[in-house]
């Protein structure tokens, strides 16, 4: 299904594919500098890509939290590395009003965890006739995705696609159920673990999300291990000065090395 997504490159490789950038777009030189080292590295290592940035972040625990650019700004600086790079785009949206803006600039619509049961955003989003990434909820078991995979069908679209980001344990962590990979493949569409937003330490006192991302590579080793299709991950080249969920990105300058090693994982899985 992903080479219904335009310009994608490397889809007879055999590899995971993978949606990656910032967190946010915080700016059209770090977005473009951002993507440029991505595609050199899935060039090289022949992963099919998907730029990911938001345009805006809606989600946040604070009124001063960073929210955006400004919405046309962002999806211009979007729309700028898709024809830069010949790659497509993944943008959240969320309300049904967003989707056919969003969708003038982007390849790919992506319904953020916590509105993955919204019927209207679901529909809207499907009616565009892009790819609608449906981001699991971490307050949902697997088997539920069942029902938002057809929501977008039976709008008449069967470009889904499903992302698990862990799911809650207790108020202030996050786990992540590897059997939910292979429930959800059951839907016959692709299977994306969310490394990044997996390890995330939501709720914190100070109102700011929290992280554990050294566990970046084992998250990330064991969902290619269990047959992901696909791998999130949110990259930075100075993730502690990013101006959204820095805690729990991934260091720009980590990225090749983690690839190169599940691009072998992926390689051993293949043969069984």
């Amino acid at each position: 299904m992903i080479t219904n997504i335009p310009n994608i490159k490397h889809t007879d490789s055999g590899n995971f594919f993978l949606l990656a950038g910032p967190c946010a777009i915080e700016g059209e030189e770090i977005a473009m500098r951002i993507a440029e080292k991505i595609v050199a590295i899935t060039n090289k290592l022949q992963i099919p890509y998907i730029f990911k940035g938001s345009y805006r972040k809606a989600n946040r625990s604070r009124l001063d939290s960073f929210a955006g650019i400004g919405d046309e700004k962002a999806l211009k600086i979007l729309k700028k590395v898709s024809d830069t790079f010949h790659i497509p785009t993944v943008t959240d949206i969320h309300s049904a009003e967003e989707a056919a803006m969003a969708a003038e600039y982007v390849d790919v619509l992506q319904i953020p965890a916590f509105l993955c049961r919204q019927t209207d955003l679901l529909v809207a989003a499907a009616k565009t006739g892009k790819v609608v990434n449906i981001k699991k909820g971490q307050f949902l078991a697997a088997e539920s995705m069942q029902f938002a995979v057809n929501k977008v069908r039976e709008s008449g679209n069967d470009l889904v696609m499903l992302t698990d980001r862990g799911n809650m344990f207790g108020y202030q962590d996050m786990i992540v159920d590897f059997r939910g990979i292979p429930v959800m493949q059951e839907n016959n569409c692709p299977v994306i673990l969310d490394i990044t937003h997996s390890l995330q330490q939501p709720n914190q006192s100070n109102g700011v999300t929290g992280g554990k991302p050294e566990l970046i590579e084992t998250i990330a080793k064991a969902g290619i291990a269990v047959g992901a299709d696909g791998i999130f991950i949110e990259t930075h080249p100075d993730p502690a000065n990013a101006k959204s969920d820095g805690a729990n990105m991934l260091h720009l300058d980590h990225l090749e090395d983690l690839l190169s090693k599940l691009v072998a994982i992926r390689k051993v899985v293949g043969q069984f």
